[in-house]
């Protein structure tokens, strides 16, 4: 019995057709079939072939006509006395083409050895006959026809490759500053690759500007995932995840910080419909709003790079650092340097004083606990100083304060802390100096201290000052004749009580007041319906005297409450505060307070707070007994922060669905619209905003050359 090899190429359903190859090499057709002389295959190899051979046979009439197969087989038939065995074919190492067959005919025609196989490939338009069966007879063999009859057995070899699936890459480096992304097509080279896609979009643009990308089209099945990443492409640089698939939805908007976006796509299998679309294009950048400095201010031209932040401090402070930065170019736009702050100087001079302050330092700070602090104010030839005591809290035991009126530790002292009260109406100096003194050994309570000075010419009075109060006049110069009337601010009664309240400045040769300035002393009680205020300790800033028993009612809006933030406290033992949380001493109490107490914060829950301060008669307890301060304002009666419309051109998130305290809004605007302000709010504990709500702004960018 004869046997041949049946040239076919089998297309089997659910696979496709491609080449083979070796080692990432294409498989020639030299190395599909084995050399004459070699050695006859295995027992294994031959059963392989026959089983799969007889599986495809009775697969029966649904095999129908099979592309690729041969309408000759008789032009497949070895020479007499041959046998063509199947060879097994190496290992694919591309990506799967599931199985397939390789179909090869002898060169020379009828006869030829198998020794220059060739792929075969069916002409167009042609149909294969049904496949015969086994010992189907065959045509004859000589040319005219002969009368003799040969039975061929028709062995056909279908080859099962394991495929070893590698990642198909489809990098793409972009430089426009505008465009699109999509997810691969299928006509591409990739998206006939059945195997993993490993897509990889390098969007970068000038630095000083940012990648903002819309969502436009989503629909990638559970198999795939999209990454976006802001960053990268520099040393120490790492790319930072914006998003991922499941965080993505149609129509969102994401902004790179830097001039660099990654979208990282992978797929098991080509995308068949939908994938992604994804518009970009650049923004400018812009550095962060500066902090402003305690105890002083910042002002901006511009937050795009080459705009400038100027700091300056409040009176009695000095400006530790840069006080301009400059905003930088560059892949995240900065400041030249870090913010300054402002400090309270632990003495210095003065010079050509005009209107100032001298404050005393922050507690804990370079100075330490103990401080010996001098200052010397000097104003102008020909002026005179007034020294008015705005803030003064000291440790009667540890602390103490000299004035003298000179400029040197020699001059003539016109005030001691040890020997004297505290001048309620100020002092004035009889030269055009003062040397201010302050000592401070580990006190028990905090330090205050806020002296304000101010100069003033020989010919004329000095500005009279009013603390809580207000002051007007008739020639703000304040020559000879010119009236000075004062009034006081809510809480306060003018002491001493009654008219008159104005002063006389009086005698042209060595002008002065005829009076002294009144003062405005806290009231015992009392009942606030302002929006904000303040509650002052009876007498204040003198100590309070003993015999106390003061309420105080605070009301506002009916839809609001009170927050009530305590900035001194430092009773006497034995004294109390007590809130109540309600209209009326009847209400739940809400806190006591003794003694030196740290700032802090209240909240009440309603519109209505009630404070009681009680200070038992007789001899004062030991201890200063300095009183106390309480600022207080009405915040919506919620717990959250008020409700912010989303900026035109632009929309937020937020981080809670109820805007409570902690809750962080970020803003971000349509394609082709620039955020001015800050893009991140945050509800603070006073139930109000970080700062104002940005706004969207028309913004064009430059094309890459």
């Amino acid at each position: 019995m004869k046997v041949a090899l049946w040239p076919r190429c089998w297309r089997c359903p659910g696979f496709t057709e491609g080449p083979l190859s070796l080692g990432g090499l294409p498989l020639k057709e030299e190395e599909v079939l084995p050399e004459p002389g070699s050695e006859a295959p295995t027992v294994a190899s031959e059963a392989l072939a026959e089983l799969l051979h007889g599986a495809l046979l009775r697969r029966g009439p649904e095999m129908g006509y099979l592309p690729g197969s041969d309408p000759d087989p008789t032009l497949a038939t070895p020479p007499a006395g041959q046998t063509l065995a199947a060879p097994s074919l190496p290992r694919a190492t591309e990506p799967g083409t599931g199985p397939l067959t390789t179909a090869v005919t002898p060169k020379g025609g009828r006869g030829a050895g198998p020794t220059a196989p060739e792929l075969l490939t069916p002409p167009p338009g042609t149909t294969a006959p049904p496949l015969p069966g086994p010992a189907s007879p065959g045509p004859p063999l000589g040319p005219e026809g002969g009368e003799e009859e040969t039975t061929t057995t028709i062995i056909t070899t279908t080859t099962v490759t394991t495929t070893v699936t590698s990642p198909v890459l489809c990098n793409n480096n972009i430089s426009e500053g505008e465009g699109h992304v999509e997810s691969p097509d299928l006509g591409s080279a990739a998206s006939r690759t059945l195997g993993l896609l490993d897509c990889t979009y390098s969007i970068h643009v000038y630095p000083g500007y940012g990648i903002e990308i819309q969502v436009q089209t989503l629909n990638l099945s559970r198999e795939e995932e999209l990454l976006v990443l802001a960053g990268g492409g520099s040393p120490g640089l790492a790319p930072r995840l914006l998003a991922n698939s499941s965080m993505l939805g149609e129509g969102q908007v994401l902004r790179s910080p830097t001039n660099r976006l990654l979208l990282h796509f992978q797929s098991p299998r080509v995308p068949r419909g939908g994938g992604f679309r994804i518009h970009y294009q650049a923004y400018l950048l812009s550095c962060g709003f500066p902090p402003r400095p305690t105890h002083g201010d910042v002002s901006v031209t511009d937050l795009h790079p080459g705009g400038t932040a100027t700091f300056h401090c409040d009176s009695g402070y000095q400006l530790q650092g840069e006080e301009t930065l400059i905003c930088l170019n560059g892949t995240r736009p900065a400041w030249s340097g870090e913010p300054p702050s402002c400090m309270a100087s632990c003495g210095g001079t003065i010079h050509n004083a005009t209107l100032g302050r001298i404050v005393s330092p922050e507690p804990g700070g370079a100075a330490g606990p103990n401080l010996t602090c001098r200052w010397v104010i000097e104003a102008a030839e020909g002026r005179r100083l007034h020294l008015h005591f705005e803030r003064v809290s000291l440790d009667e035991d540890n602390d103490r304060l000299m004035v003298r009126s000179g400029g040197s530790p020699l001059s003539p002292v016109i005030y001691d802390s040890d020997m004297d009260d505290v001048p309620e109406r100020g002092l004035i100096s009889d030269a055009q100096s003062l040397y201010v003194e302050l000592l401070s050994e580990t006190p028990a309570n905090p330090l205050l201290l806020s002296l304000r000075f101010e100069a003033f010419e020989e010919d004329r009075c000095f500005a009279p000052f009013l603390a809580h109060g207000n002051v007007t006049t008739t020639d703000p110069e304040y020559r000879p004749g010119a009236l000075a009337t004062f009034s006081c601010l809510p809480g306060y009664a003018l002491e001493p009580p009654g008219p008159p309240n104005a002063i006389e400045c009086v005698d042209p040769t060595e002008p002065h007041w005829n009076d002294t300035e009144p003062a405005c002393k806290a009231m015992c009680g009392g009942e606030l319906s302002e929006a904000a205020g303040v509650v002052l300790s009876p007498d204040w800033p003198q100590s309070y005297s003993p015999g106390q028993d003061c309420v105080w009612g605070l009301h506002v809006q009916e839809e609001k409450r009170i927050l009530l933030q305590v900035e001194i406290l430092n009773v006497r033992e034995g004294d109390m505060l007590t809130l109540f949380d309600g209209d009326g001493p009847s209400a739940r109490v809400l806190a006591q307070l003794r003694g030196p107490q740290p700032r802090r914060r209240l909240l009440s829950s309603g519109p209505d707070l009630t404070l009681q301060f009680q200070a038992p008669p007789g001899p004062p307890n030991p201890g200063l007994g300095q009183g106390f301060v309480l600022h207080f304002k009405e915040v919506p009666r919620n717990d959250t922060c008020p409700e912010l419309p989303p900026p035109e051109w632009g929309w937020r998130t937020a981080s809670h669905g109820d805007l409570i305290r902690g809750t962080v809004l970020t803003y971000q605007c349509e394609p082709g619209y620039e955020l001015l302000g800050s893009d991140i709010l945050t509800c603070q504990w006073d139930l109000s905003w970080s700062a104002a709500p940005p706004a969207c702004q028309k913004t064009y960018w430059p094309r890459l050359c």
